[in-house]
């Protein structure tokens, strides 16, 4: 067989996610079969509420159907001794000072692979039975031409990723004004409501506008110093400190108002880390959380926990 079992868009409900369901709801693009969304289950409110919206308002009337598929609440996951550990990217200050960062496995366990397991279903194939070769899915993945680096094919032969926006010669600015001119500006970011990489702005702006949501980051800002929970309970030396900042200071301490560059170099001499600038502390990583393209690309240097790189 050479054509799809069916056309799925991995829905991130970010900016270009969002742009490619509403191109496929609106006729642009043909239509999809269906839209999976992957929940980490520690999404910021803003992201489900635009969730809830793109489906009464774009998918539903299309008659495009939004999956919603999860491997559990990463942010318990995380703080629970008994639970196999995913890590994420966390920046780690090491006992002699040197900066560090753990390994991102999150995007594998809380996106990947519960939009797998969905594929399967859907095609009749659950794990562990054998998929034929010629069985396939065709996925969509919402990648715009400013980040073309980050297309990349399926790890799996019965999903083949496409990138229909770059096919188009879409950026991520005309994905905002489509989203515009359709009611859509405030289209928030995708990312977990913890995510290392968020900017300044998007700390504040968790901080300002959802003091509830900034308990909770901070909450688990500090229930993280110290390193995962089941490293504890198995009592593994512990190297470093983890912290959500990449100031690597307490996260209700960081300075997240305003950073002058000067201030950042001295902070960056400090702890030995040149990777950023104090641009990119305000913005963070602009690119949102996209199951095939992880928001950040990122190698660590040492885990915190006892293990090298």
């Amino acid at each position: 067989m050479t054509h799809p079992i069916f056309t799925a868009l991995s829905l991130g409900a970010g900016i270009q996610s969002s742009a490619l369901l509403a191109l496929s709801a609106q006729g642009v693009l043909p239509k999809v079969d269906y839209a999976i969304f992957a929940d980490t289950g520690w999404e910021p409110q803003a992201v489900y509420q635009h969730l809830d919206r793109l489906e009464h308002e774009i998918a539903t009337p299309a008659g495009i159907p939004i999956l919603r598929v999860s491997s559990g609440n990463i942010r318990q996951d995380a703080l629970d001794p008994n639970h196999r550990f995913a890590s994420m990217p966390l920046y780690i200050l090491n006992k002699d000072g040197r900066p560090g960062m753990t390994r991102r496995q999150c995007t594998g366990e809380y996106k990947i692979k519960p939009l797998k397991k969905k594929v399967r279903e859907l095609l009749g194939f659950p794990h562990p039975a054998r998929i034929p070769r010629d069985t396939f899915v065709e996925q969509w993945v919402g990648i715009s031409t400013d980040e073309f680096h980050r297309a990349k094919d399926s790890d799996v032969k019965y999903m083949r990723n496409r990138h229909p926006l770059i096919d188009m010669g879409w950026s991520r600015t005309d994905c905002v004004k489509y989203l515009t001119s359709l009611g859509l500006a405030d289209t928030p970011k995708s990312s977990c409501l913890g995510c290392p990489f968020h900017g300044n702005a998007q700390w504040r702006s968790i901080r300002d506008t959802s003091p509830q949501e900034w308990e909770d980051v901070v909450a688990f800002d500090a229930a993280i110093r110290k390193g995962n929970a089941r490293a504890n309970a198995s009592g593994n030396r512990l190297l470093g400190e983890a912290f959500l900042h990449r100031s690597r200071v307490p996260l209700d301490q960081a300075p997240i108002d305003h950073v002058t560059a000067a201030e950042w170099a001295a902070l960056q001499q400090e702890l030995g880390d040149s990777d950023a600038d104090a641009q990119d502390l305000e913005d963070g990583v602009i690119d949102g959380c996209s199951p095939w393209a992880c928001r950040g690309e990122v190698e660590p240097v040492q885990d915190g926990f006892g293990l090298a790189s």
